[in-house]
């Protein structure tokens, strides 16, 4: 007997994506959920595991409502004269929420993202599908080793937003792999990082230190309680063998509804303490944040 052929399933629009409830999925990365924005009727939360990873606004893709995706948001402003296409390539995919935005405040932007978790691509592609006409490839495999394949000098701007669970993985916070993205970049591209840590900030010293082992120019962006330690969060990392804009950062920053401090230059050098670079022999993933996290 044949096998009866079912009709494909039909891609939902933004309209029909915000129509329904929260809805989950298993994943090689844990319990997928989307939760809707009671606010903001085509927007979504992206939990794994419980822990919160993305945000998504369908109706407008620049809203960017989690603070370090606002702080990563400025570093893609920032990253040329606005509207110029950009080649971006994004390590690390969850909801795709930073490659929309570029693609929607810089048309015609070409960029890859890797991914590891397939499934988690496909059903995220399924329930908040992407704009028709933007330029965004998403390759299945790890962070590192498509940023080893990747182009010399074929990247505008690197995203590094790795995480395993609520944890940076061990392979992607080295100096190997920080030299392997600074080949990735064009002459005057820019590298930026997404990073967790609380308590006496000793992940993110030895972050600072590694970057700085391979960028000339390097800061930070953080919460003042975060770099006070009194908080478990986000931090952002910025690179790039030539200077930075500074001022536009912190002049971005300050239009947050968040609180933000840069640290750069003799600041940020200080910053490390004596932590040492961290090598592939040395590596270790950033530490669980503490059980309230996300409360």
């Amino acid at each position: 007997m044949g096998r009866e052929r079912r009709a494909p399933r039909k891609r939902p629009t933004s309209t029909e994506a915000a129509a329904t409830g929260p809805r989950a999925q298993q994943t090689d990365s844990g319990l997928a959920e989307l939760i809707p924005d009671r606010d903001h009727p085509q927007a979504w939360s992206l939990l794994l595991d419980g822990a919160p990873q993305s945000h998504v606004d369908l109706a407008d893709p620049t809203r960017l409502a989690f603070e370090y995706q606002r702080r990563l948001g400025h570093l893609i402003d920032l990253a040329a004269e606005p509207g110029k296409p950009l080649r971006v390539l994004h390590l690390g995919g969850g909801a795709l929420t930073l490659a929309r935005y570029a693609a929607a405040t810089r048309p015609r932007s070409r960029q890859q993202v890797a991914e590891l978790d397939t499934g988690l691509t496909e059903w995220i592609r399924t329930e908040l599908p992407l704009q028709a006409g933007w330029q965004i490839k998403v390759r299945g495999g790890d962070a590192r080793a498509v940023l080893e394949r990747a182009p010399e000098a074929g990247a505008d701007l690197v995203i590094t937003d790795v995480f395993s669970g609520a944890r940076v993985p061990a392979h992607c916070t080295t100096v190997e792999f920080a030299t392997l993205a600074a080949r990735a970049l064009a002459p005057g591209g820019r590298y930026a990082v997404n990073i967790a840590d609380g308590g006496s900030l000793a992940f993110a010293r030895s972050q600072v230190a590694t970057l700085l082992a391979v960028f000339p120019e390097v800061a930070l962006v953080a919460d003042p309680a975060v770099l006070r330690g009194k908080r478990f969060g986000n931090l952002i990392l910025a690179a790039a063998h030539t200077p930075l804009p500074l001022v536009d950062l912190g002049r971005l920053i300050a239009t947050d509804a968040a609180l933000g401090r840069l640290l750069h230059g003799p600041e940020l050098a200080a910053f490390p303490a004596g932590a040492a670079v961290v090598t592939d022999a040395t590596a270790a993933s950033s530490p669980a944040p503490p059980p309230d996290a996300f409360r």
